[in-house]
């Protein structure tokens, strides 16, 4: 469950925009940023959790360093069942499968974003840490 905790803070604000009628309030460098952050936080998180599995002697790492955080989508899905539930005035059949339709989407999406960066992130630090290792 890495990087669950930077999505959290707008996705109200997304949800409301994309399904509501609330305008989005926040212009492209702020808008930036809270793409960015999630990136960041997961490739830190990324690394932070190869090492440790390294350090336990376990070399299978290039699934888990993907999965840890590209579990967020996951995370982004159970938001949206949240939201269709407690926060919209959704109803019928047609309106759910094209809202489900859309956030499975976009979760599956998000979790191949930040999946494939946090991959990326710890295979640069594998290499890192190999090429200066120094046998004596």
């Amino acid at each position: 469950w890495g990087g669950v905790l930077p999505w959290g803070a707008d996705l109200y604000y997304v949800f409301a925009t994309v399904w509501g009628r609330e305008p989005y309030a926040l212009d492209g460098g702020v808008l930036t940023c809270v793409f960015a952050i999630p990136l960041a936080v997961g490739a830190c998180l990324s690394v932070a959790l190869t090492y440790f599995q390294l350090s336990g002697e376990d070399y299978r790492w290039w699934w888990r360093s993907a999965l840890s955080t590209g579990s967020t989508g996951l995370f982004l899905f159970l938001y949206a069942l949240f939201y269709y539930c407690c926060r919209s005035n959704m109803s019928g059949p047609v309106q759910t499968v094209e809202f489900f339709g859309y956030c499975l989407l976009a979760a599956y999406a998000a979790s191949l974003m930040v999946g494939t960066v946090a991959f990326f992130a710890s295979f640069k630090f594998i290499r890192y840490i190999y090429v200066n290792l120094k046998m004596d």
